[in-house]
């Protein structure tokens, strides 16, 4: 089951910092035994990821660190298609992300058929990050 739910290999996605401003991100990980490794590069730059995830919740968090800059955590829980949550850096910087196995309707058009999603459902909570057990417990921790 949890190569299903959290399969190895490429991911691509985005994370926002508020509603209508998504930059992409493309990824390559790998699930095994409740943790998650890999990197990956976007608009900041090239990065790796270090963390662990829970087929029975669904669950994960990682950290993405920018080699000679600095960490990112993130925190997100596995439903429909793909990992949907949250990032944060310190206490002031945080939004959303949403990232999915390449292949399920990664082309340019299923980018931004994901990307108006998470629009939508950002406008409708009027915060910047799409509705998730993992972003609730989030924030209220």
């Amino acid at each position: 089951m949890s190569s299903e739910l959290f399969p190895s290999g490429p991911w691509v996605g985005f994370y926002t910092y508020s509603p209508g401003d998504k930059h992409r991100m493309d990824l390559h990980l790998s699930f095994a035994n409740s943790t998650v490794t890999g990197g990956g590069n976007d608009d900041v730059g090239r990065f790796l990821i270090r963390g662990t995830y829970d087929v029975a919740n669904r669950e994960c968090q990682w950290t993405k660190t920018y080699p000679g800059s600095h960490d990112v955590d993130y925190c997100g829980f596995r439903e429909g298609k793909g990992i949907w949550g949250t990032w944060r850096i310190g206490v002031r910087g945080h939004g959303g992300f949403h990232i999915w196995p390449k292949g399920e309707g990664d082309s340019d058009a299923g980018f931004i058929e994901e990307s108006a999603t998470a629009d939508a459902i950002g406008e409708q909570k009027e915060v910047g990050v799409p509705t998730t057990r993992a972003a609730v417990r989030w924030e209220a921790s």
